[in-house]
């Protein structure tokens, strides 16, 4: 009954919301101090609503080398859960010979527009691909079901279909997916498997340090999660009955954790245009048009990912399986290893990610490197002012070393 009462609780207030819309976009040209206060109450109420469908990534043109290229958004690979997108160079200007770069951005209830900004620093000096999930209501349940063994089968997919050469970049949540897929080529011997990965601020071993994020997840047995956080799609859903981790309670946890800090943003979005300053309140804008756009995940997946990668610690453990397999990062010998993690990241703490090189025993060291990144939480590893002027020239120095 959650989702469904979520869903009427959206469908009732969705005239009201076009109501202020209109109202905000009424009043905005008049120029009386009570108009502005107004007009200003009207689009911070309207602003106030969660949306379900990813925005656009925006990426029209790229810097490559001191030259402005044109981007085109092509989709490589398609499947029910996820694409693989491609943010193709086009024109005379393309660069040729850059390094296949594969982004993959988390399922953890934001879409991959979260890493815009990462996309379009890595566009520089690559080819960027990026894991475009899509939200699991819209699924329709005839598809079947989706677990970490499937996340895992589509980075092997679109590492596949990008071809030889390509550089793993992971963030977050998914480091521990984009290990194991890169472990099950490497066994495999695939003839795709990376020339580099790359885990940024990813819980590779939870047992280091635990955030509040890390302990919450152990305070309650896998079985409450399942009765108490999943839900089912509502109609008019494609995905009907489809049971999903609704990505509105995922973004209720995250708020929960700093409200204040959201309230007066707010509150600072009405004054600036209450003021008359829209330059000002559009950067509060544009952050939660994006904070907002909820991802609804699958069950199978949500409740794998909490229980083996927050409970139970298979990969570190060494007891992770895949399709009846023991994932074995020993297997990985060929594909360079760079670990990076934020000083300040609440979410994934300092010496959760670099776990990766104790797995990966087998790796020759001058493989392996490591960057910790002072002043930064976890948003600061992979966007912002220190992530392109201090993270990604390792990163990019790391991929350039390894490619051959």
């Amino acid at each position: 009954m959650l989702y469904q009462a979520y869903q009427l609780q959206s469908d009732w207030m969705s005239p009201l919301r076009l109501f202020t819309q209109w109202g905000s976009s009424a009043l905005s040209g008049h120029h009386a101090h009570g108009s502005k206060q107004a007009a200003a109450a009207m689009e911070v109420f309207s602003r106030m609503r969660l949306t379900h469908k990813r925005p656009s990534f925006g990426i029209h043109t790229a810097d490559c080398a001191g030259t402005r290229v044109a981007i085109e958004e092509e989709v490589l690979l398609s499947m029910p859960f996820g694409s693989l997108l491609h943010f193709k160079e086009v024109g005379a200007d393309a660069p040729a010979d850059q390094a296949p770069v594969l982004l993959v951005a988390p399922l953890s209830g934001h879409f991959a527009t979260l890493l815009r900004e990462t996309a379009k620093t890595l566009l520089q000096d690559h080819d960027v691909y990026i894991t475009d999930w899509h939200n699991a209501r819209d699924v329709a349940l005839y598809k079947g079901g989706f677990g970490l063994d499937d996340y895992i089968d589509h980075m092997v997919r679109f590492i596949d279909a990008i071809g030889a050469g390509v550089h793993v970049v992971a963030v977050c949540q998914p480091c521990v997916a984009a290990l194991a897929a890169t472990a099950i080529m490497a066994e495999d011997d695939h003839p795709h498997q990376p020339r580099s990965l790359t885990l940024m601020a990813g819980p590779v071993d939870c047992r280091v340090n635990p955030t509040e994020v890390n302990k919450l997840a152990n305070t309650k047995p896998i079985e409450w999660f399942e009765k108490n956080l999943i839900a089912r799609v509502p109609l008019p859903h494609a995905g009907f009955a489809r049971r999903v981790y609704p990505g509105f309670i995922q973004l209720s946890a995250f708020m929960s954790m700093n409200p204040q800090r959201h309230k007066q943003a707010f509150k600072d979005m009405y004054q600036h245009l209450a003021d008359g300053e829209p330059e000002k309140a559009s950067v509060i804008q544009t952050f939660y048009d994006e904070y907002l756009a909820v991802n609804d995940l699958p069950a199978e997946f949500y409740l794998e990912t909490v229980e083996k990668v927050f409970q139970t610690y298979d990969l570190p453990r060494g007891v992770l399986r895949y399709r009846d397999r023991t994932v074995n990062p020993k297997a990985i010998r060929r594909t360079a290893l760079m670990t990076v993690e934020g000083e300040r990241d609440d979410i994934c703490a300092v010496g959760q990610t670099v776990a990766a090189h104790d797995l990966c025993s087998n790796m020759r060291p001058y493989l392996k490197h490591h960057h910790v990144q002072t002043g930064v939480g976890h948003y600061g590893v992979f966007s912002g002012k220190k992530w392109n002027q201090q993270i990604y020239p390792r990163v990019r120095d790391a991929i350039q070393a390894s490619r051959g």
